[in-house]
């Protein structure tokens, strides 16, 4: 069946529930080229303004995943469960949390991307390290996951192609909040992907794309029934994102502290939540028996990392790199770090030369932020709170700007925040 675009957009502005048979045309007709860039725009900001009913964005969903190929991961040999973070600043969760769940098991299918704005990316990470490739033929991602229980990767692009056009047009035509296509652009990839099970991290605050937790509820509780309905076991964190996680922003720094994590150290924040969302993943897959913090403390977690590095021809052994160029901002009194800005801390690492503004854009694996104190912590006059790197000196004067405003200090310690909110499944 075919329909006109301009009465699809029609319908959705003026409020309406598109049917089944819209939806499958027009994401049909946009992957193909049918449906113009400014027609298919048209659409995402109606939708954005008037929103989607279940039903509707179920559809839609569905249609993204029958835009391409859907990987099938029966050969594994091992139950397979995904983890996937809506994004945040300083969260290199994935790094220690994939290879530790293969450690107790479990194969983990993690196709990652790269950062955006003040976001960092799991693949800019990774390629911190000497010689990892993050391109794998669907065969390789296949095989990866059967010899060594997990990788980490780029999605091919035959997953869902009507995503990654409709991904694109968002971020340059202000729709990118849009819940319903947030949800359908997340769970397109992951369902497609074959997982058999999936973790998600919602995040909200400051750093995160979902500023107000109601706004995070709903975009779990959308994914989680997409996932149901789709025939994969999905469960939900609510996390908290209004302060960096970690002590590290960047990418070489962050791989870095997560060794720490493997290694049975690293900050108490990542430790919590990588545990966390490991005893969830495990769970979701029978192996609930299986202890993670056994794993790390045993060695077998590290075993499995250096083993995924060195199957994606990356060298475990090889130095990171580091930044030469280092500024500090310190304490102007005595008293106790009240806040920090995560999005503040984000962009600060963005004019380093840790993000990008567009895709194609370069980043520089060394440049990031080390933040020796957080809130709740003391200080006294002159002890350094952050300490910024980069690869080129030019850098550093925009960054300190932004990073100084991201801090307040008080004479009493702030209240705790809680990291995980909620649970929705």
């Amino acid at each position: 069946m075919s329909f006109a675009a301009v009465d699809v957009i029609r319908a959705k502005r003026d409020k309406g529930v598109l049917s089944d048979a819209q939806i499958d045309w027009v994401v049909d007709a946009y992957t193909k080229g049918v449906v113009a860039d400014e027609q298919m725009s048209a659409l995402a900001m109606a939708i954005l303004l008037n929103g989607m009913t279940a039903g509707e964005i179920a559809r839609w969903t569905a249609a993204m995943i029958a835009s391409g190929e859907r990987l099938d991961l029966s050969g594994v040999g091992r139950p397979t469960v995904d983890k996937h973070s809506t994004g945040g600043v300083g969260d290199k969760i994935t790094l220690p949390l994939t290879p530790l769940v293969a450690a107790c098991g479990a194969a983990v299918p993690q196709l990652s991307g790269r950062g955006l704005g003040h976001t960092g990316g799991t693949l800019d990470k990774l390629e911190a390290v000497a010689g990892f490739g993050t391109k794998l033929s669907n065969e390789a991602f296949v095989e990866q996951l059967r010899t060594v229980g997990a990788a980490i990767c780029a999605a091919g692009e035959g997953l869902a192609p009507a995503d990654r056009k409709l991904y694109a047009l968002r971020d340059v035509t202000g729709t990118v909040e849009a819940i319903p296509l947030i949800a359908s652009s997340i769970m397109s990839k992951k369902i497609a992907e074959g997982t058999g099970a999936l973790v998600l991290d919602v995040k909200f605050g400051s750093g995160a794309f979902m500023r107000q937790v109601a706004d995070a509820r709903e975009l779990a509780r959308t994914m989680v029934e997409l996932g149901k309905a789709h025939g994969v076991t999905t469960v939900a964190l609510l996390t908290d994102m209004e302060v960096p996680l970690g002590r590290t922003v960047g990418h070489s720094l962050e791989v870095e502290e997560s060794l720490e994590v493997l290694a049975g150290g690293g900050p108490q924040d990542v430790v919590t939540l990588t545990l966390a969302l490991a005893r969830e993943m495990l769970d979701a897959v029978g192996l609930g028996d299986v202890d993670p913090q056994a794993a790390i403390a045993d060695g077998r977690a590290m075993d499995s990392w250096r083993a995924l590095v060195r199957a994606q021809g990356g060298d475990p052994d090889a130095p990171l790199p580091v930044a030469g160029e280092v500024e500090t901002i310190t304490a102007t009194r005595d008293g106790f770090v009240a806040t920090m800005d995560a999005y503040a801390v984000g962009v600060a690492a963005w004019r380093l030369g840790a993000g990008r503004a567009r895709k194609e854009d370069p980043v520089s694996a060394s440049a990031g932020i080390i933040l020796h104190r957080k809130p709740g912590e003391a200080v006294r006059t002159g002890d350094v709170i952050m300490e910024l790197r980069a690869e080129d000196a030019g850098k550093l004067p925009a960054a300190l700007d932004v990073a100084r405003g991201a801090v307040t200090l008080s004479d009493t310690p702030p209240p705790s925040r809680p990291l995980i909110l909620d649970r929705i499944s």
